[in-house]
């Protein structure tokens, strides 16, 4: 017997944030992962390139390299260009994007208040350990997977 079916529920929980976050895209016009991105970007500034976001959030490339090409044209992302390294682009949220991200930060904030009624800091606590160490597990088995 499985002690813990951490993927039983996935599909509920994805449901319910995309519950969450439908009214921001309806809003605001854009994709759900043209909004994924822009709070991907806002709430991990340091992982700032496409490269990351395909490979922390297991998106396709053709799938952000599309929504980010709709981003900057709506001006929400702006690519910019180091000096000694022209083939990497780093993604800076763009103005237009403000008042996107708060929205959609609140919606997540909606979604965190639902998952966690009830459960206390030191469940969440434990649940955030038991989860790092298992994505962990599966970031390394892939890895190896891949050589």
């Amino acid at each position: 017997m499985i002690p813990l079916n951490p993927w039983e529920h996935h599909n509920a929980i994805k449901v319910l944030y995309a519950k969450c976050v439908e009214g921001v895209c309806e809003k605001y016009h854009i994709t759900r992962i043209e909004l994924d991105i822009l709070l991907f970007l806002a709430n991990n500034p340091v992982f700032d390139t496409a490269s990351d976001i395909v490979e922390i959030r297991y998106l396709s490339k053709s799938q952000v390299s599309a929504a980010i090409k709709r981003l900057e044209k709506n001006s929400c992302l702006e690519k910019q260009y180091a000096k000694d390294n022209r083939k990497t682009a780093h993604l800076m949220i763009g103005k237009a994007a403000k008042d996107i991200i708060t929205d959609g930060r609140a919606a997540q904030e909606k979604f965190l208040a639902i998952m966690f009624d009830g459960i206390s800091e030191e469940e969440i606590a434990a649940m955030r350990r038991c989860n790092t160490h298992m994505l962990k597990n599966i970031n390394r088995h892939l890895k190896e997977e891949t050589r």
